[in-house]
């Protein structure tokens, strides 16, 4: 990941058009720019959208392989390199900074439909400065600066729904005797599509800080019916320790226990969950390095040994995988989370999504019964580490290291994973160590507007006829330019090759694909998606019946699906595409 300042050349530009011929012309994965207010307070924006047209001295993120190909977007010039083929070729050239005809064009459109407008309608819309120095500007209506309906109605003075700053979900203070569930109640309590967390802490035990794991799940940029429900596992009495920095999240609960104990995860329905994440507090207690991992380790290979009963999949199975909340199939046809990823009936423990902390990177050879990697293997090329299902220590150690070259690195890492970040929030962490509620203002309102990471799938939806051997690059444009999506990655199947018998239910990550590269139906896509303003319907992940969860799953697959595009006419382009293949070098 690199920072470079963008050319004079994209002035005038929105973000989504500058993103796609980074990735068509330069060769590049635009994701983010620095974004300075008049009070010249920096911020990182994600995918801003069609909204942001950029300016001189505008910096930007970048995905590639080394800091010399991320000068092309430096170097650029219409004049000079737009009849390049090769981004290679593109180097600086002698032009001064000055505008291209191209963008002289853009920008003359521009002023004409601002001067058309009354001067109250100009400032309305957030006219753009002269300064040739000033950071991008935001030109848009916004429902959330304008509230609608669904605005108005958050906008409740004696409710408060997020915290002081807007940033995240927020509830009032509950005893933790109120979340506490029994092995029966959990059991009674249909859990489907939440987030399971196996932590092992007892009394003596360190704090490892449960609100940082919490807060990116609770990020105001979900609606609230699409917040998964979370439910701890472990000590109560560790729990209670945590719990002073949790008890304003809402849908969170805890059952007493151990993650090793096949009963409990059984009452809370690991089988249907979308994710469990394995965290222990003892590991600096342990003066063997190699067995600082042993709970851990013990708790994912006994999840893994589990055996589960297919007639509860088949019921429950309406939840979505691990991927933002709210892509389901009462989405309108035309939207693209309409392309959702179902998770199907799990029927044994080794097919359950698992993320398993580690400190010590050598352990990582014991997750995985089935892998046959060398213990000398480096953490990034082993099999865990590449499938997601294992998290290291050590990783943050390479942060901190590109951290120190750049410091705009940390920035945008941390507005992905924690869902976003401003000065306000830090100032109150740090001063009192925990968030406050606040009432709902168009200001607060506004700071839900912002991109989350999101996951699509390509058999069904409107990205379906690119699935079956369609160009990664195809779909990058199209859902760049339809959704103002940002695709940035491929989640494939380890066996994607094999037939649907003999695959492996694994997956690995390719970021940022060339443009050729084909695609499958099975792959799911690593996108960045817009706040959808319009998915404030309410909906729910828990039920209490059994008759609810089967009228939902019901509901669930009588919607029809869009229909599948005409494939006909992909062989032709296949053949041509098959010999550019042959010269192409995968990264």
């Amino acid at each position: 990941m690199y920072t470079e300042y963008l050319s004079s050349a994209f002035v005038g530009l929105s973000f989504p058009v500058i993103c796609e011929l980074c990735y068509v012309k330069l060769k590049l994965l635009l994701i983010a720019i620095e974004y300075k207010s008049d009070r010249r307070e920096s911020s990182t924006l994600i995918n801003p959208g069609n909204h942001v047209k950029m300016q001189e001295g505008t910096l930007g993120f970048f995905i590639a392989s080394d800091a010399k190909e991320v000068k092309r977007a430096l170097f650029y010039c219409k004049a000079c390199h737009d009849d390049i083929t090769d981004p290679k070729r593109i180097k600086k050239c002698g032009c001064k900074k000055s505008k291209n005809s191209y963008n002289g064009y853009i920008k003359s459109i521009e002023e004409d439909q601002q001067s058309a407008l009354s001067p109250k309608k100009k400032q309305r819309n957030g006219g753009m400065r002269n300064s040739p120095n000033s950071s991008p500007k935001i030109m848009r209506h916004d429902p959330l600066l304008i509230p609608g309906n669904e605005q108005i109605e958050s906008m409740d003075e004696n409710v408060k729904k997020y915290d002081s700053t807007g940033m995240f979900h927020w509830c009032p203070s509950k005893d933790i005797e109120k979340v506490i569930l029994t092995r029966s109640e959990a059991a009674m309590t249909v859990l489907s599509g939440h987030v399971v967390v196996c932590i092992f802490g007892d009394v003596k035990s360190a704090l490892i800080g449960l609100r940082n794991f919490v807060m990116p799940l609770r990020a105001s940029n979900f609606h609230y019916h699409e917040l998964k429900h979370i439910v701890f596992v472990g000590s109560l009495e560790y729990l209670k320790r945590e719990w002073e920095t949790l008890h304003n999240f809402p849908k969170v609960s805890i059952l007493p226990g151990t993650p090793l104990s096949r009963a409990d995860l059984r009452a809370v329905n690991i089988n249907l969950c979308d994710m469990c994440v394995i965290l222990s507090a003892n590991q600096n207690n342990i003066d063997d390095a190699s067995l600082q991992d042993k709970e851990c380790i013990l708790a994912s290979l006994n999840i893994k040994s589990m055996q589960f009963d297919d007639s509860i999949g088949v019921l429950q199975a309406n939840s979505q995988g691990f991927t933002p909340p709210g892509m389901d199939r009462s989405s309108p046809e035309n939207s693209p989370v309409h392309g959702l990823v179902r998770q199907t009936s799990v029927t044994t423990g080794a097919n359950i999504p698992i993320i398993t902390e580690l400190v010590n990177d050598s352990n990582v050879q014991f997750l995985d019964q089935d892998d046959d990697d060398d213990p000398d293997t480096e953490l990034y090329l082993t099999q865990p580490f590449a499938c997601g299902t294992a998290f290291a220590v050590s990783v943050l150690d390479s942060l901190m290291s590109a951290t120190y070259f750049n410091d705009n690195i940390l920035t945008l890492i941390r507005t992905l994973v924690t869902g976003g970040a401003t000065p306000e929030l830090e100032g109150l962490l740090a001063e009192e160590n925990a968030l406050r509620g606040g009432y709902s203002t168009p200001q607060t309102l506004a700071n839900r507007d912002r991109c989350r990471v999101a996951q699509l799938a390509l058999y069904d939806g409107p990205f379906a006829d690119l699935g079956d051997g369609g160009c990664y690059g195809d779909l990058f444009c199209k859902a760049l330019k339809t959704y103002n999506m940002l695709c940035f990655g491929i989640y494939r199947l380890r066996d994607a090759h094999l037939n649907a018998q003999n695959q492996c239910t694994k997956r690995y990550v390719i970021t940022n694909p060339p443009y050729a590269f084909e695609l499958v139906p099975s792959d799911l896509i690593f996108c960045l998606m817009q706040f959808d303003h319009n998915a404030g319907q309410s909906r729910t992940s828990l039920s209490h019946s059994s008759h609810s969860s089967h009228s939902s799953s019901k509901k669930s697959s009588s919607v029809h699906s869009i229909p599948t595009t005409n494939r006909t006419n992909r062989n032709k382009s296949r053949d041509s595409r098959d010999k550019q293949k042959k010269d192409m070098v995968y990264r």
